[in-house]
C-alpha cells in the first residue's frame, strides 16, 4: 500500500513499484485514517507511508495500524529529514526510512528487503539520528507550548489558547529552552523546525 497525499508523488511511487514484477500494489491512500481502514481491508505485507498527511500524521497511522497487527510493516518515504521524526517514525514501527530524493532502485530494494524482515536506514538518516541528543524530552504540553511559538504567539496568547495563566506558560519556555539548549524563542523555533519537533 502506498500512502501520500500527494497525488503525482503518489501515482509516481506506485508506477515505479509496479513496473517491477516483483511487487503488485494492492491500495492507495492519501490520509493517515484512510491507511488505517484500507490497511484493514487489504492487509498489505508492506506500507508505504509519508509522514506529514491531513489530520491524522503518518506516524499516527503507523501506531494506529500496529496497535491491531504488530506484524505489520513500514517504509517511511519522506521529505522530513529531522532527527526528531526519524526517531519518531521508528519508534512507532517503520523498518525503513527513506527520503524523497533517493534513487528509484533504492525504494524498490528497500520495499523487498523489509518484506523480507529487513530494516533500512540509510547512512545519512543513521547519522542524524545519532546526532539526537539524549535525554531532555520535551512533555506534551511542552511540545503544545513550542508549536504555538513557532506560529508566533506570545505568553498571553498561548496561555489564553491553553487556559493556563501567562506565568504557567513563561515556565514552559524556560523549561523548553533549558532542554533545546538555546537562550532564546526565535532560535528555539529554528532548532524545533530543523529537528522536526514542530512542522508548518
Amino acid at each position: 500500500m502506498v500512502v501520500d497525499d500527494h497525488p503525482i508523488v503518489r501515482h509516481g511511487v506506485v508506477a515505479l513499484l509496479e513496473d517491477d514484477a516483483r511487487v503488485a500494489v494492492v491500495a492507495q491512500a492519501r490520509t493517515g485514517e484512510q491507511a488505517v481502514t484500507l490497511f484493514a481491508a487489504h492487509r498489505p505485507d508492506v506500507t508505504i507511508m509519508d509522514l506529514r498527511l491531513p489530520g491524522m500524521s503518518g506516524v499516527e497511522a503507523i501506531r494506529a495500524i500496529r496497535a491491531h497487527d504488530q506484524s505489520a510493516c513500514f517504509v517511511v518515504l519522506t521529505t522530513y529529514d529531522g532527527d526528531e521524526d526519524i526517531h519518531q517514525a521508528l519508534e512507532a514501527g517503520a523498518s525503513a526510512y527513506v527520503l524523497k530524493d533517493s534513487f528509484c532502485d533504492e525504494i524498490v530494494e528497500t520495499v523487498l528487503a523489509v518484506h523480507s524482515g529487513q530494516r533500512r536506514i540509510p547512512e545519512e538518516v543513521s547519522r542524524r539520528l545519532a546526532e539526537r541528543p539524549t535525554g531532555g524530552e520535551l512533555t506534551p504540553r511542552e511540545t503544545e507550548v513550542l508549536r504555538l511559538l513557532a506560529k508566533g504567539l506570545s505568553n498571553r496568547e498561548i496561555g489564553d489558547a491553553l487556559g493556563v495563566v501567562e506565568g504557567t506558560v513563561k515556565i514552559h519556555v524556560a523549561r523548553i529552552l533549558a532542554k533545546l539548549e538555546v537562550e532564546d524563542r526565535t532560535t528555539a523555533v529554528i532548532t524545533a523546525l530543523q529537528r522536526g519537533l514542530v512542522h508548518f
